[in-house]
Formats: structure tokens, C-alpha cells, sequence
């Protein structure tokens, strides 16, 4: 198998890309020896069948020059520096892949979609913005591109039903409106050394009377976070001092939102039973009719933002945070606290994205063996006391192109060849070992994968798991992304700070998330597909029937439950 480092990779582009050469097959052959090898799905010859396509669907627009965007992850940094310049040389379009905060691209997408200017030709946005694409219609529904003015431009190579995510990209119309091309889950990290050693197994079995494992519960992950918080693992070579069971962050900041918009009511057991979200309530709390238009938020509405499941996940959090978390990860954001655990001193975290994976390989870091294999491992996530079978347990990102109505059809077209090529069979096993964002079947398949799976902890084994279908992004419920997730930081954060209790805050969320439907509602803008608000009942009355919203359980702790890792995965095979 052949790897190569980033800049490495870099470095080649620019050596083999870095003179304009317009709509050339020895240009995409020098690409292919340089940068892909033997690391593609396809073989040798397909790949060049591939680049060939690419090639003659590019001749109507060589010379052309598009821009497009997307967040700054290692993903899209191979993408911008390596693939943008081999996709220049081989095609003759010239494309400049910006690279800007993941806010940022949702305030440019937000500023094309009032203005109608076209600010970018193609955008990679979270899924997340399915409900807001679907009911604003000012995104190209790709279904109906792929037939018509796309058609010609579409890779007959592309091979949509090899996309794990395409469920996530797909309105209740059944219209495809976005394409993925990076994806990483929310997931349970821990130290697997620190759970494996017998001598801190026999201690916490005689301190908890049961064995220590992954959690399957939440109750299970607060006895291991007692336990650990404050041990001397010195004898582990770890800290004697300023161990923590636990990492999180809890600064009132943009970022804190995402830690509970990417499904932290879910992992509790918040909204209702659905594949790939909760219907009638989704994760966030939003109920939806029959004809998919949200009708509320608050229980009172029959919605679940302010149930017990939510009103138990905020409370939880805070706990944790207060008694098992280092100090100063309270006046911390999302990124700051993401490097922490490979530091040494964490011994777990239910939360906690696979794209740290790269960062948490660096050799020499106190979480990483000498051989180069890592001192942890990640897993499913635990459920809370209101968790059942057949709700989701947490949370994937899935940026995925966009194509506006905004963007003329020949500029959406170059645009599209170059998301294609992007997510190509050719590029995507060498662009996924770069940056571990998981979208193709055939790539996580791939053998090269089975080689390095037990040097990425844990990654390979959970995407080819049946587990995966249970982490699922934001869903078509949420009717305005961009307004609506702007809130949740701002009350969260007010029960953070004990501003608020955790029952007030999420009142005053679901209210103002109420707010925003009910503008939206009187405003028409987004038709008979938009929010159409329930008249306020009492909430006894939504409390007593199936499904969510949930009253309050007698008991929010109930028995631990744990399973060794080596188990687990063995249940996998």
C-alpha cells in the first residue's frame, strides 16, 4: 500500500499542475502515478476510462474559471490543494476552492440565497440544511439536474447507490438535493490500555461490583467517569495527578450549539422512533404533520425540545462537566477542547468526533504506542435513561455539494464536474486515507483499509458495522437551519452558566424556535411544505399518548450495563 503525506501530496501537485495545461490525458496520467497509485477502487485502465470522461465532459468549459467552498478540515484541504489543481490540469477549468469557517459558508450560502447573487458556484454544506433546501427550493434538486441540464455532465461512473449517505441528502419529495463528499459520527472514546489493564479492572469491579467496558448507558459512563476522575494512573505510565473521567466544553459560544444540535437529545433518547430521523419528532424536538410541515416545538405543540428526555440530557451534561471534566474546559469552545484527550489525562468522552481521528494518530503524543498503533479506541455511544429501540443514537456530518438556482447553468455544470471528480472512485480511497471522511461503500471495503484498520482505533470497524445506520445528521424536519441553530448556544448556554435552570432554558428555546416557525409560517415563503403551528394544548394531554414527547421517568438511572470492546467488535464480524 502506498501513503504519502499530505504536503508530500502538495508538493507533487504543484511539481506535476503547477504550469496551466488545458484538457490533457498525460496530465491525468502523471496524477494518477503521482497521487492515486494503487490506492482507488477502480483499476488501473478504469481509472483512466474515468479521467477520459471527465476529460471530453470538460471541453465545452475549458478556460472557464469557478470558485467554490467549503469548511477548512483536513478533507477539504487535499481537496483545495491537491485535487483542485490536478482537476485544472486534466479538464482546463480552472477552479479556486476557498476554504472559510463552517459558519462562514452557511452566511454566504445565506447571502446568495436573499440576495440571488452568485456568490459561489458550488458549496460544501452540512446535510444538515435538507429541510431548509427542500422548503426554500432555491438549491437545484440534483434528481432533476442529473436529467436535464446536468445530464451531459453527469459521470456515468458515479455510482450513487455507493454513497452511504445519500438518505441523509434526500427530501421527503424523494428528490436527491445534495451529494456527499465527507462524513464523520460523533462517537465514544476511551483509553482501550487504561480499560484492559487487570489491575484497574479489579479495582473498579470491587468498587462498582461489575466490569469495566465500554458503557452501553449513561449510567454505566458516570460510574466511569467517578472512577476515573482524580486516579493516579502513574502505575499505567499515565498522570499520578489531574486524571478525568470525562471531556466536553461549555463555553457560551456558536460551537456550544453543535454539541446538542448533532443529536446530544438523541444519544439521551429524545424524539421518536425512524430511520434515518425520529417521525413525528426529530432529535431536535420538532414535530412534523403528515405532510412533513413542522407544527411545533414546545410540548404543548407536541414537540420535545422541552420534554424530560432534553430536560435529562442538558442536566447530565452540566453534571458532568461540573464534577468530572478539567476546570477550565467550562470557558472552553469545540476547538479547543478537541485536542485535549490526546494530552493523556482523559480516560473517556461520549462525545467525540471521528474527524479528530488524524490528529489523534500523531506519533509521540501521549495517547499513541511506540509501534504507532493508538493507546485508544472509539465506539458506539451510550443511551440515556430515555433511549429505545429504533431511535437514533447520534450524530454524522455530512458536507455535501450544492449546486444554487442562483448559479448560471454553465458555471453549475463546471461545478458539478468538479464535485464529481472530487468524489470520484478514482481519488476517494487515497482522499479518505488523507482524511478519514468516510462516503463510499466500495472505499471503506477497500483493501487497503482491512491493512490500516488497527492503526485508526476503531474507525474502519465501526463504518463497516451494522451500528452506523443509527448516526444520522440533522433531518428535514428543522424547516430553517441557519435561523434555527443560532438559538440553541445562546440558552444552552444560559443553563450552562446557571443563568437558568435546564427546564427554563429549553422553554425559552422552544418558544423562540416557535417564533421563527411562526414568522415563517405568516410569511408563506416556503408554501404548503412549511411550518403550520399546532394551537397550544395542555401538555398533559401530548404527555399521555405513544411516542414523543415523554414525561419524566421514575427512575433516570437505571442498572449499568458495559461490554468488553474485543466483544464487541467480534459481534460486528
Amino acid at each position: 500500500m502506498r501513503l504519502k503525506h499530505t504536503t508530500t501530496a502538495m508538493a507533487l501537485a504543484l511539481m506535476v499542475f503547477g504550469a496551466p495545461a488545458w484538457a490533457d490525458m498525460e496530465a491525468a496520467k502523471k496524477f494518477l502515478d503521482a497521487e492515486i497509485g494503487d490506492l482507488s477502487s477502480l483499476t488501473r485502465a478504469d481509472q483512466e476510462a474515468e479521467m477520459q470522461w471527465f476529460i471530453d465532459a470538460a471541453k465545452p468549459h475549458a478556460g472557464m474559471e469557478i470558485k467554490v467552498v467549503s469548511e477548512t478540515i483536513t478533507t477539504h484541504e487535499y481537496e483545495s490543494k491537491v485535487l483542485a489543481p490536478a482537476f485544472t490540469a486534466i479538464t482546463g477549468i480552472k477552479v479556486t476552492h476557498d476554504l472559510i469557517g463552517e459558519g462562514d459558508v452557511v452566511e454566504k450560502l445565506q447571502t446568495q440565497m436573499q440576495t440571488g447573487e452568485n456568490i459561489y458556484d458550488g458549496y460544501v454544506n452540512d446535510s444538515d440544511l435538507i429541510g431548509t433546501h427542500w422548503r426554500y427550493q432555491q438549491a437545484r434538486s440534483l434528481t432533476e439536474w442529473m436529467a436535464n441540464e446536468g445530464k451531459d455532465y453527469t459521470n456515468p461512473g458515479l455510482d450513487l447507490n455507493d454513497f452511504i449517505g445519500l438518505k441523509f441528502t434526500t427530501a421527503p419529495d424523494g428528490e436527491l438535493y445534495q451529494l456527499p463528499d465527507q462524513q464523520f459520527a460523533n462517537l465514544y472514546w476511551f483509553r482501550y490500555d487504561w480499560f484492559n489493564d487487570e489491575k484497574t479492572k479489579a479495582d473498579f469491579k470491587e468498587k462498582y461490583g461489575y466490569d469495566l467496558g465500554v458503557p452501553l448507558n449513561w449510567s454505566a459512563y458516570e460510574d466511569i467517569a467517578e472512577f476515573f476522575t482524580g486516579r493516579d494512573m502513574s502505575y499505567m505510565g499515565g498522570p499520578a495527578s489531574g486524571v478525568y473521567g470525562n471531556m466536553d466544553y461549555g463555553k457560551k459560544d456558536p460551537s456550544l450549539g453543535w454539541r446538542y444540535t448533532d443529536a446530544w437529545f438523541s444519544m439521551a433518547g429524545g424524539g421518536d422512533k425512524g430511520d434515518p430521523n425520529g417521525l413525528p419528532v426529530d432529535e431536535w424536538g420538532i414535530r412534523v404533520d403528515e405532510n412533513s410541515r413542522p407544527v411545533g416545538s414546545c410540548v404543548a405543540r407536541g414537540g420535545a425540545t422541552n420534554d424530560a428526555a432534553a430536560v435529562y440530557a442538558v442536566t447530565k451534561a452540566i453534571e458532568w462537566l461540573n464534577k468530572f471534566t478539567p476546570p477550565e474546559a467550562q470557558g472552553m469552545t469545540f476547538g479547543e477542547a478537541g485536542p485535549v484527550p490526546a494530552q493523556g489525562n482523559i480516560a473517556q468522552q461520549m462525545f467525540w468526533y471521528t474527524t479528530f481521528t488524524a490528529d489523534m494518530l500523531k506519533p509521540g503524543t501521549a495517547v499513541m504506542n511506540d509501534d504507532g498503533t493508538p493507546k485508544w479506541r472509539m465506539a458506539p455511544s451510550p443511551r440515556g435513561a430515555y433511549w429505545t429501540e429504533g431511535t437514533k443514537l447520534g450524530y454524522q456530518d455530512v458536507g455535501s455539494w450544492t449546486l444554487m438556482k442562483s448559479t448560471p447553468v454553465d458555471r453549475a455544470q463546471a461545478a458539478w464536474l468538479y464535485a464529481q471528480f472530487v468524489t470520484s472512485k478514482t481519488v476517494d480511497v487515497k482522499k479518505s486515507h488523507v482524511g478519514l471522511t468516510f462516503i463510499r461503500e466500495s472505499t471503506i471495503q477497500d483493501k487497503s483499509f482491512t491493512e490500516r484498520s488497527p492503526a485508526l482505533g476503531g474507525l474502519v470497524e465501526f463504518y463497516r458495522s451494522p451500528a452506523r445506520v443509527q448516526w444520522t445528521p440533522t433531518g428535514t424536519n428543522v424547516p430553517d437551519y441557519p435561523r434555527l441553530a443560532q438559538l440553541w448556544w445562546q440558552h444552552i448556554g444560559d443553563a450552562m452558566s446557571g443563568a437558568k435552570t435546564p427546564q427554563e432554558a429549553l422553554d425559552a428555546l422552544c418558544a423562540e424556535q416557535e417564533s421563527v416557525m411562526a414568522r415563517l409560517e405568516r410569511s408563506g415563503v416556503q408554501g404548503d411544505i412549511g411550518p403550520k403551528l399546532n394551537e397550544e394544548s395542555d401538555p398533559a394531554e401530548w404527555l399521555a399518548k405513544e411516542g414523543s414527547p415523554v414525561a419524566k421517568l421514575d427512575n433516570e438511572d437505571p442498572t449499568p450495563e458495559t461490554i468488553s470492546y474485543d466483544e464487541l467488535i467480534k459481534s460486528w464480524q
